[in-house]
């Protein structure tokens, strides 16, 4: 069965019809949201602005390309991600959070509700780093040369709609996710960058000539290879072979037990794409306070005026790039542990098991179980975290020597097809155990 056939059955279901129906509106929503540009900004101004930051490219991705366009939600979901990052590191060092967490979902609505006031503050910060940066570039002077401030009202006034956009998206995707298909937060993300796709095609499409042609024809094998890669290693895994003790009634000797075989399946990425959020959202937080101090005098404003001009992958100096690829790539290796750390506890896999009479032959049950998992579970999660990474970081730089294109928008494109990729994969996940649960046939046959 194919996905048309697929997604014809999963309209068929009402209940999933209606979440499927939702969640395409609340998309539909954000997107709008996404072109309702913030008055008094300078296009041109802003396209020069964006024109050879990698960094700030990557901000306008997880933006849906709102923050090049000065629209209502251009901070995107970057203050809900980075307090969603906040609270789950704080819940591993603060022993309240930590057992909050463990108090189930009541536990869990407390966190979300930290989170949640977290994010204004964080969205408020961060919609002031903009006018500041804005400011400084001349996006808000009449020729896009003369940098004209604003007053105090209006500075205030942008800062609040900033703020209320970044709460708008962060509600949207908490719908999403309550009562849609899928992760609202992944969603969104994943429909900013369909929408900014045309657009993008079409202004690198226009250029012409021979080479340029060869150059798509390139980018567009590694690109197939890629999305190739990306859905082998997000659908691996390693199945762990455990038994069972069933008692069954045997009609001459009585009650017996028989032993039942079966695989316990282990994702070699168990993270899927959020390691690459939240490793892109830790490494704009120097660019981020750095445009609150573009204002200030001496030492303040010469140390932002150069994080802005070399915090970023492609930037003058080649030792720094080094040092920011070097950061960029241990920060997707760490992210993606500590959130398969948050997703699979070995320890209650294996008390799991426990309770079920389940074991893994020539393990004892138990703790030597929750050793066992958890080292097997690191040997396989290094394999993806590095292929994260790789795809993440280095891909770009090797895919710009072979094609002679600038790295700042190979840098947008490989993180555009993880996460794209990504999210589809665990979406169409999601549809397929709806369907399952009402005894339809999935994506997989």
């Amino acid at each position: 069965m194919n996905l048309l056939e697929a997604l014809a059955q999963a309209f068929r279901i009402p209940e999933l019809r209606r979440k499927l129906l939702f969640t395409i509106l609340l998309l539909l929503v954000f997107r709008v949201l996404a072109s309702i540009t913030l008055p008094g900004a300078n296009a041109q101004a802003l396209n020069n602005l964006f024109a050879n930051n990698s960094l700030l490219g990557l901000l306008n991705l997880f933006s849906g390309g709102g923050l090049a366009r000065f629209t209502l939600v251009a901070e995107g979901l970057n203050p809900y991600i980075n307090a969603t990052i906040i609270m789950q590191l704080m819940t591993v060092v603060s022993v309240r959070l930590k057992e909050l967490s463990k108090e189930g979902e009541q536990g869990r609505k407390k966190i979300t509700r930290y989170t949640r006031w977290l994010t204004v503050p964080l969205a408020a910060l961060q919609g002031y780093g903009y006018v500041a940066l804005f400011t400084s570039a001349g996006v808000f002077s009449a020729n896009g040369q003369t940098a004209t401030p604003p007053n105090t009202a209006t500075e205030l006034s942008i800062i609040l709609i900033l703020t209320v956009g970044t709460v708008i998206a962060m509600w949207l995707g908490e719908l999403i996710t309550e009562y849609g298909v899928g992760n609202g937060v992944s969603l969104i993300i994943f429909a900013g960058i369909i929408g900014r796709l045309p657009s993008s095609l079409v202004s690198y499409g226009g250029t012409g000539g021979s080479t340029h042609i060869i150059q798509i024809g390139v980018m567009a094998l590694i690109a197939i290879a890629v999305t190739a890669g990306i859905i082998e290693v997000q659908q691996a895994q390693r199945k762990v072979p455990v038994e069972s003790a069933q008692r069954v009634l045997n009609p001459r000797t009585g009650m017996a037990a028989q032993r039942r075989r079966n695989f316990l399946p282990l994702r070699v990425n168990a993270a899927g794409v959020i390691p690459i959020i939240f490793a892109i959202s830790i490494m704009t937080f120097p660019t981020i306070f750095a445009n609150l101090f573009q204002n200030s005098s001496g030492f303040l404003q010469s140390a932002s005026t150069w994080i802005q001009q070399n915090w970023q992958p492609t930037g003058p100096s080649i030792p720094l790039n080094i040092v920011y690829n070097g950061i960029y790539f241990l920060l997707v290796l760490g992210f993606t542990y500590f959130y398969t750390a948050v997703v699979f506890d070995p320890n209650d896999v294996a008390d799991n098991l426990k309770k079920q009479s389940t074991f893994i032959p020539g393990i004892r049950p138990g703790r030597n179980t929750a050793l066992y998992l958890g080292r097997v579970m690191g040997r396989i999660t290094l394999a993806g975290a590095l292929f994260l990474a790789v795809i993440t970081v280095i891909l770009p730089l090797i895919t710009a020597a072979i094609t002679r294109v600038s790295p700042t928008s190979l840098y947008l494109g490989g993180t555009a097809i993880l996460i794209v990729v990504g999210v589809a994969l665990d979406t169409m996940k999601q549809i397929e155990t709806q369907l399952l649960m009402r005894q339809y046939q999935g994506f997989i046959k």
